[in-house]
């Protein structure tokens, strides 16, 4: 725990010791890449800048967008001490030696900007204890989490401070990366255009690993050497894309995959499919997701949906890798151009809705069964109509409790098998007005 803004010294760029990515971080703001609507001239930083007074912020972005780099070029803008921890190293303790030199530091005329790295890692308790120093002043939290802080951060949190939102690096800023390192080195990336291009590709909108990615390949280069794409590739493991399984990266991408399906694109619901699989996600939960799907936004529109992804699923847990997921792209394609309906869907909540509202309501005695001579005289089965044995094999009955009128739950569009279910239940409802 220190000041970090003091002894991060801009002399120390020429330590080529450090790390490029280090010796490359912006001394001021106007130098940072790929965040022009924060950072430009326009930028909602720079707008906050001008009025000379800095509020708590949460900086949600990927990684590698120049959080950290932001938060302490912003502690040069006033008469702040800048002091940054890490949520994954620091507990309550941590905390508390933290609050107590943010105390020191307001009793010498001097506020705290306090920079909390993965902020989301606090527990609640943790994240509630910053509340009391943020609303008396003694510290501006600015806090860096990669996670959605609508699903991270106490809304007690959030409700005191402003969420910007950084987003990954294009080509260009990346490319604009790669220059401005090629200049502090003195020499060009040993690539032609294909590899140079790859080199983009494989930074994945992360600054910070294009960068270190750039070190490997001037250490990895001989004299006069030149890496094409298959070159670099050879040089330069393949980073992984940014995706993790149990977070924001993973429920991105199942998201867009359900809404590709359910607006009937099968090249935009396989191209999410597939960027999962590349991923390393789970197949088993792909398909268990593709049931669902089958089952929400296709229903009775398309019965054998439910049925192919069920197969599909039941394929890979069959077959294994790299067989099993053709079944499952074959699945997606076929719920992707099936015709669409949730309106079994919306009955089910709807009828959900009402059997948590009216509580256990007795069913008509009329279509209880009777086995004893008590229920018998008690009312149960009396005029109960057996539909096989009336016109059309239907009786025309009210099975709704007593107490709840009839209620309609499903309401089948005319769209694909239900166009045929639409017909059964007008000709029945014509029949039970009739009567």
């Amino acid at each position: 725990m220190a000041d970090l803004f003091g002894s991060n010294d801009s002399k120390q760029t020429d330590d080529v010791s450090r790390p490029l990515a280090d010796r490359l971080r912006p001394g001021d703001l106007s130098q940072v890449s790929g965040q022009e609507h924060l950072t430009g001239p326009d930028g909602a930083l720079t707008r906050m800048i001008e009025t000379g007074v800095l509020g708590s912020m949460i900086f949600w972005g990927p990684p590698g967008t120049g959080k950290t780099t932001v938060a302490r070029l912003l502690a040069g803008f006033g008469d702040y001490a800048f002091v940054q921890i890490s949520a994954i190293f620091s507990g309550v303790g941590e905390l508390k030696k933290v609050f107590e030199l943010a105390r020191a530091h307001r009793q010498s005329g001097k506020q705290t900007l306090l920079f909390v790295d993965e902020i989301h890692r606090f527990n609640r308790a943790q994240q509630d204890s910053f509340l009391p120093v943020m609303e008396d002043g003694t510290v501006i939290l600015v806090g860096a989490t990669t996670e959605n802080p609508s699903f991270e951060l106490n809304a007690a949190l959030l409700s005191r401070a402003r969420v910007l939102s950084f987003k990954s690096h294009n080509d260009d800023s990346v490319a604009a990366l790669i220059k401005r390192a090629e200049d502090v080195e003195g020499k060009k990336l040993p690539l032609d255009d294909e590899g140079r291009a790859s080199l983009i590709r494989m930074a994945d909108g992360d600054g910070r690993a294009v960068l270190t990615l750039s070190e490997e390949v001037w250490r990895a280069a001989r004299e006069d050497e030149v890496f094409d794409a298959e070159g670099l590739a050879e040089i330069v493991q393949r980073r992984a894309p940014v995706y993790d399984k149990s977070q924001d990266g993973h429920y991105n991408l199942i998201s867009a995959l359900h809404k590709a399906v359910r607006g009937s694109d099968p090249d935009a619901a396989l191209y999410y499919l597939t960027r999962m699989f590349d991923a390393g996600e789970d197949p088993l939960y792909l398909g268990r997701r593709l049931v669902r799907m089958a089952s929400e936004d296709i229903g009775l529109a398309d019965p054998q949906a439910l049925l192919i992804a069920n197969a599909a699923k039941d394929a890979y847990d069959y077959l294994g890798s790299p067989e099993g997921e053709l079944a499952l792209a074959q699945a997606c394609v076929y719920l992707a151009t099936a015709p669409k309906s949730n309106a079994v869907y919306v009955a089910y909540k709807a009828a959900m809705r009402d059997a948590k509202q009216h509580g256990s309501l007795m069913p008509p005695k009329h279509i209880l069964n009777a086995p004893t001579k008590l229920m018998k005289d008690e009312g149960y089965s009396d005029g109960y109509q057996y539909d096989h044995d009336a016109p059309d094999a239907f009786a025309a009955q009210d099975f709704f409790p007593d107490n709840l009128d009839r209620q309609v739950y499903y309401d089948p569009p005319e769209r694909g098998f239900e166009r045929d279910i639409r017909k059964r239940l007008d000709f029945w409802n014509k029949r039970r007005n009739e009567t």
